[in-house]
């Protein structure tokens, strides 16, 4: 037994009547990146927040190096060398803090830094901590309340948080979701220099080409128990059966490419950025538009200057051959456009907020004949939606935020498909969605594509968007550098634009 190897024994959690980890046993060798795969609900963010203390009262045990360790709190799994970086970036940082306060946040309040000391002083080390991933963030961007910080931001301070203090098993939870593809490479260096010195890491993702590139080892766990487990080389097939079933392999069948005829969206002239120059695109009735671009290239600048989220610089717009020019998302959305906006849980939903209230949220009219709220329509349109998307919840009553990610991200889509869209528009829409759910919320997309409407999926994840997509454009630095239909271009053509400097 190696002083780092971390096993895992017999581990059970339930809530309430609900079991959902039934004798979790692994293990995570010393020095080693271990794979964790499994569907949404299937249990690897309660295995993880069992590991880092937040849920103690779990059956079973941990070791590390032989040991067992006592997970009560999270600041014992961090004395014990757990450091974990959560899925929902959100958990990870405090806003009202400064970025310098976030990255000392645990040396604050154990009192290694005094809690009164000037914001000043605490620049130097808060570049240290920054360090761990090479970011040279400057005094000002230190100072900065960390509520300002985009997504991609917020994930670099917890990661390099995490990173800063070499624990003995280091737990990341979709940790590129929000990153670039530079930002990705960065991390992968980190985490193999991590992995010489010994350190177990544990990785979930969906994205299968990371692990494929990153892991030693691949565990899959479905339904709360451990199905299966390799070592690299991977097999695939074998792994998407343990975690998806047989059945649901079989159903995920290639979809034909359709072209339409009649202009649904047409954009003049539309500038995004002041050094960008102005382009135009039209979006046709029956397809699917992938728009696919990196950090920064402007995909969700054009997702919210559509919904009238945002302004264009330049440009007109008009859909359905009519002048379109939102002044305010309420004005898209009478014109029956609508967004899956790229943080779902900032932008799209409420805390403590149920299923059936998440749902109807937008579309209040449709459940007020009179002047009082319908709550069994309410309920009925949740429910509904849980079946037709396949969402794993206890009912339309649960909290939409104790929903697993994928299930959250069902109930959103299934948010605006009931409002019969004419166009709508999804940023980042498989973001830390397995792919069982990736392919039910494409079918779903496609469905609503087929029916006249058009849709439009804006990714960074060339895949995703070739999974889905009729057509694609590739967005770089606010222009169009490619526009193409799938079957006359591929992935390596696709990549080749993206990666081009203007």
């Amino acid at each position: 037994m190696n002083q780092g190897d971390v096993e895992i024994r017999d581990i059970t959690m339930s809530f309430g009547s609900n079991p959902v980890l039934r004798g979790v046993d692994m293990d995570i060798p010393h020095g080693q990146v271990t794979a964790l795969l499994g569907a949404n609900g299937a249990g690897k963010s309660t295995l993880i927040k069992v590991l880092s203390g937040v849920y103690p009262q779990h059956g079973g045990t941990v070791r590390i190096g032989g040991e067992p360790v006592h997970l009560i709190t999270p600041a014992d799994s961090r004395n014990v060398g757990i450091e974990t970086v959560h899925q929902r970036i959100d958990e990870g940082i405090i806003p009202g803090l400064s970025v310098a306060e976030n990255l000392l946040f645990e040396r604050i309040v154990s009192g290694t830094i005094r809690a009164i000391s000037s914001l000043r002083s605490m620049l130097k080390p808060a570049k240290e901590v920054a360090q761990a991933l090479e970011l040279d963030w400057s005094d000002s961007f230190l100072r900065k309340d960390v509520f300002e910080l985009g997504i991609a931001d917020k994930q670099l301070l917890t990661l390099a948080r995490a990173l800063s203090r070499l624990p003995k098993l280091l737990v990341l939870d979709e940790p590129t979701s929000a990153l670039s593809q530079v930002e990705v490479d960065r991390l992968f260096e980190v985490i193999r220099r991590m992995r010489t010195r010994g350190v177990s890491v544990l990785y979930v993702s969906h994205r299968l080409s990371e692990i494929e590139s990153l892991a030693d080892n691949l565990v899959v766990l479905r339904d709360g128990t451990i199905r299966g487990g390799q070592r690299a080389p991977f097999n695939w097939d074998i792994a998407l059966t343990h975690m998806l079933g047989e059945q649901a392999v079989r159903a995920m069948e290639e979809f034909q490419e359709r072209r339409g005829t009649q202009v649904c969206l047409s954009m003049k002239s539309i500038k995004l950025f002041q050094r960008s120059k102005p382009f135009d695109l039209t979006v046709n009735k029956g397809e699917v538009l992938g728009v696919v671009g990196l950090l920064g290239s402007g995909k969700s600048e054009l997702a919210r200057g559509i919904f009238g989220a945002d302004k264009f610089l330049e440009g007109t717009m008009k859909l359905g051959g009519i002048g379109f020019r939102p002044s305010a998302p309420a004005a898209a959305i009478k014109r029956r456009v609508f967004l899956v906006p790229e943080d779902r849980a900032a932008e799209s939903m409420l805390p403590g907020w149920s299923i059936a209230q998440t749902v109807s949220l937008p579309f209040l009219k449709q459940f007020t004949p009179g002047f009082i709220l319908s709550f069994g329509a309410e309920r009925s349109e949740g429910l509904r939606i849980i079946e037709d998307l396949g969402v794993i919840a206890t009912g339309p009553d649960q909290d939409v935020d104790a929903l697993s990610g994928g299930n959250q991200q069902k109930v959103v889509v299934g948010r605006w498909l009931q409002g019969e869209p004419q166009l709508l528009l999804l940023d980042e829409p498989f973001r830390g969605v397995d792919i069982g759910a990736r392919r039910e919320i494409s079918r779903k997309v496609r469905f609503v594509a087929g029916h006249d409407d058009a849709v439009i999926v804006l990714t960074s994840d060339i895949d995703e968007a070739l999974e889905v997509a009729d057509r694609i454009v590739v967005l770089v630095d606010g222009e169009i550098r490619f526009d193409s239909y799938v079957t006359q271009t591929s992935r390596e053509q696709i990549l080749s634009k993206m990666s081009e400097v203007a």
